[in-house]
């Protein structure tokens, strides 16, 4: 098999298998198909939210930038899988560069964790509009907010870096097999011929550090919101505070909820290798296919604003 070391040497490329048990064309055609038409959901969706956040003023604020960079994460994330995913099913293309491999990896591990810390913004924000209304304006400018987003990126980016330079000390000697549909850190950091302790350790310490840390901050954050709302608004403005803040919470359930399930499924005994697979490429299409369906059918101004642009358009009849 080409890529397989037979001497010993050091390997300079992987061979992605895939599904173990979908090996058969008809299967890798089927696999094919649901997964172009999932991506290109995800392209078209996200790409709506942006393009109605450009040509819409009035949603230029905070809460808006932030569900605006939100789906160019989410169009972003799945770009660094799913081609080669497709190319795997569609023409058997398994073979991939040390380099690429690692690459892939490492932008995929970095752009879940920006996604991870965005949430966390997320809540943040809607924290000081509902819980400091008067300072809002002042604290929450579209610059602050900017600045913040480019952070979660750059931490994001940067948070892989450690588990990047304990695996490149690695040697892949052996047998190069990515039993995955990506190069997945878990699955390649099983190929090297050296004692990986550390590394999965320090995978996991970073691991449970970008899920564990956020999320106790969302949760603190919509905890005073919930006692903030209930003591001080009306019905008419809890029913407003509560509305947004389900938006944003059923975003955060599913982004965690399938990142839980990817993690269970490393660490239960007996799970397939389809599973584990299954479970992470769920991982890496649900929260951006979800995303823009949720905001669409959730958020009055985004909805109004996508009815006013298709008017506009010609696309809907109908005066404004």
């Amino acid at each position: 098999m080409s890529g397989i070391n037979q001497t010993g040497l050091e390997i300079r490329e992987f061979f992605l298998v895939g599904f173990p048990q979908f090996q058969d064309q008809g299967s890798r055609n089927t696999l094919f198909a649901v997964l172009l038409t999932v991506y290109l959901l995800i392209l078209l969706g996200n790409l709506l939210i942006v393009l109605i956040f450009i040509l819409d003023e009035s949603l230029h604020t905070p809460m808006y930038m932030l569900i605006c960079s939100l789906a160019i994460l989410d169009m972003v994330i799945p770009s660094v899988t799913m081609p080669r995913m497709l190319a795997l099913f569609l023409f058997d293309s398994r073979l991939i560069s040390f380099a690429g491999c690692f690459t892939q990896m490492v932008l995929y591990l970095g752009l879940g964790t920006a996604e991870s810390f965005l949430l966390m913004l997320m809540a943040y924000d809607r924290y000081m509009a509902i819980c400091n209304p008067l300072h809002y304006p002042t604290i929450m400018s579209n610059s602050f907010v900017l600045k913040l987003i480019l952070c979660c990126w750059l931490v994001g980016l940067l948070t892989p870096m450690i588990s990047l330079t304990l695996a490149l000390r690695l040697l892949f000697c052996g047998a190069n097999e990515v039993v995955h549909c990506f190069c997945d850190y878990s699955a390649v950091l099983r190929l090297a011929c050296a004692d990986t302790a550390l590394n999965s350790y320090v995978a996991l310490a970073i691991a449970l550090s970008v899920l564990l840390i956020p999320l106790f901050f969302i949760l603190f954050s919509y905890v005073r919101i919930i006692r903030s709302v209930l003591q001080v608004a009306g019905s008419e403005g809890q029913r407003k505070a509560f509305s947004t803040c389900a938006t944003h919470l059923l975003v955060i359930s599913v982004f965690f909820l399938t990142a839980t399930g990817v993690y269970i499924s490393y660490r239960v005994p007996g799970v397939s290798s389809d599973v584990r697979i299954l479970a992470a490429v769920v991982q890496n299409v649900l929260p951006p296919l979800m995303n823009p369906v949720i905001y669409c059918l959730k958020t009055k101004e985004i909805r109004d604003s996508l009815l006013k642009t298709l008017r506009k358009t010609k696309i809907l009849p109908g005066a404004l």
